[in-house]
């Protein structure tokens, strides 16, 4: 996994996360719309949640928040390394950006987080 991170993001990429985050609030509304859409479909959504809590809890450090912004960012735009439309393995891409901003951040993630985000899945309230 270390060797994924080596390498530069293109100018492509940068620019698109760079677009996304100008807005902070537009992001995060983005990945919940899609979220809402595919939640069903995502054995990581749990986790995309507990970063989307994170993010907005005033306690997480800024360079956790944007960690975790630019790997919402991923999942939210439409620049990707595999295309989301691909079945089975068209998220497999966004759930290891996010399994590696997860394990970047771990300490800054707290289980009220994770808590929040497995019963807003339960009661259906995306």
């Amino acid at each position: 996994m270390d060797s994924f991170w080596q390498g530069p993001f293109s100018k492509t990429e940068m620019n698109a996360a760079r677009q996304a985050l100008r807005d902070e609030e537009d992001l995060l509304e983005r990945m919940r719309e899609k979220l809402r859409r595919l939640a069903r479909q995502l054995p990581f959504a749990e986790d995309l949640l507990a970063a989307y809590f994170c993010v907005r809890d005033p306690a997480t450090p800024p360079r956790v928040r944007w960690i975790l912004l630019l790997a919402l960012a991923y999942f939210v735009l439409p620049v990707d390394t595999v295309p989301d439309v691909l079945p089975v393995l068209g998220f497999t891409d966004d759930a290891a950006v996010l399994a590696a901003a997860l394990a970047s951040v771990r300490g800054s993630l707290q289980p009220e987080h994770r808590d929040r985000a497995r019963d807003t899945l339960d009661r259906g309230q995306l």
